[in-house]
């Protein structure tokens, strides 16, 4: 194996696939990034084994070939290379020798037999949808995903495909995120239900420009996501997800609407005093403002107002700071719309005023209040 290739381009194909590089692993092959020759240039592939990338980027090919390399390595060398052509050669199974400008690097690689080979994945039978629409859904509740150990169906993402529309949900038991979208009809299979790790779809939301097309299809336990020259394989998480609609309320009757910004910045406010284990913070509505309280024995207390819009009756409810903040985040319009029915059961915040195709809901679960 022999090629050519700018430092710039081997930057943008290591940047890809080191993200799936797991730190410590038994497998040294695992430590690896997989460099084939191709008709276009060089594929690098890297994995974990429940994800794996692969990106191809151009090179000038002189002698086809495949072996592995430290992706560790291979990353420092290219980060301090001069800014000049690299060449790169395979002697043998195990050596690579790498040269760019003056300086010059041996390596020492594993055979391309030792790296696992990618999971079984039908893409005769795959769907396509935009990759903006996809990484909306996934940057709007990813964010919301258990990462306790003890339950790990929570530790995926619930991906919900139907003819008309497309819905993720996560959830931690305590905080919950659902958004849907209209698609085509004809973009995705008929129905079906996949749970997918949230690491996978930071894969798939960071690697795939918005504008780009992606084909997406499943193997027996395997999802896969391809664009012309990049690809992302995960393994599912099986299991039935736990049924999120009954926990989302139908029936709140205190309605409150608040400018986001100001909510957020007098939450922050309010959580330098909040208790570093629960969070705590006690939120007051009434018809024209929400009052805010802490007190934590240790640090002290605080107070602060922001006027709202609020109809129903008046209510005391204490909610963990850091959930409201992690939601309000994510909330795409200037207000936000947060419902109540009384202070032991769920509130919901949504975007006040969206314009968009696509509904999004938060749900979050309040705290007991110490009197």
């Amino acid at each position: 194996m022999r090629f050519t290739i700018s430092r710039e381009k081997l930057q943008e194909g290591l940047t890809a696939v080191t993200a799936t590089i797991p730190a410590k692993t038994t497998l040294p092959v695992l430590a690896n990034i997989l460099v084939e020759t191709t008709e276009r240039g060089i594929r690098l592939s890297g994995t974990d084994l429940d994800i794996a990338v692969s990106t191809e980027v151009a090179a000038d090919v002189e002698a086809m070939g495949a072996i592995t390399i430290p992706a560790k390595k291979l990353s420092e060398i290219a980060r301090e290379l001069p800014p000049s052509p690299v060449k790169i050669a395979a002697a043998g199974e195990q050596r690579v020798t790498l040269d760019c400008g003056r300086s010059h690097f041996k390596i020492l690689g594993l055979p391309k037999d030792e790296f696992p080979s990618f999971p079984a994945v039908r893409f005769n039978e795959s769907w396509r949808i935009r990759s903006g629409e996809l990484q909306k859904l996934i940057s709007h509740t990813s964010f919301a995903v258990s990462t306790e150990e003890s339950r790990p169906i929570l530790n995926g993402v619930l991906w919900e495909l139907r003819p008309e529309m497309m819905r993720m949900v996560a959830t931690n038991g305590h905080r919950l995120a659902k958004m849907e979208l209209p698609i085509k009809s004809g973009a995705a299979p008929s129905s079906s239900d996949l749970i997918v790790p949230p690491k996978a779809l930071e894969q798939v939301r960071r690697l795939f420009p918005e504008d780009e097309e992606l084909e997406i299809a499943r193997g027996e336990n395997h999802l896969g996501f391809r664009s012309p020259f990049t690809s992302v394989f995960t393994r599912l998480i099986e299991g039935p997800y736990p049924p999120y609609d009954q926990v989302i309320p139908r029936d709140n009757n205190r309605i409150a609407v608040a400018d986001r910004a100001a909510l957020t910045s007098a939450l922050r406010r309010m959580s330098v005093i909040a208790s570093d284990q629960t969070h705590r913070i006690r939120l007051s509505f009434n018809a024209a403002l929400v009052r805010f309280s802490v007190q934590t024995p240790d640090l002290g207390e605080a107070t602060d107002e922001l006027p709202i819009r609020f109809t129903g009756d008046p209510l005391d409810i204490g909610f963990n700071a850091n959930y409201l903040l992690e939601i309000l985040r994510y909330i795409p319009t200037e207000e936000v719309k947060l419902t109540f029915k009384a202070p032991e059961r769920a509130a919901t915040l949504e975007p006040e005023g969206w314009s968009d195709p696509a509904s999004y809901l938060c749900l979050v679960m309040p705290l007991r209040l110490l009197d």
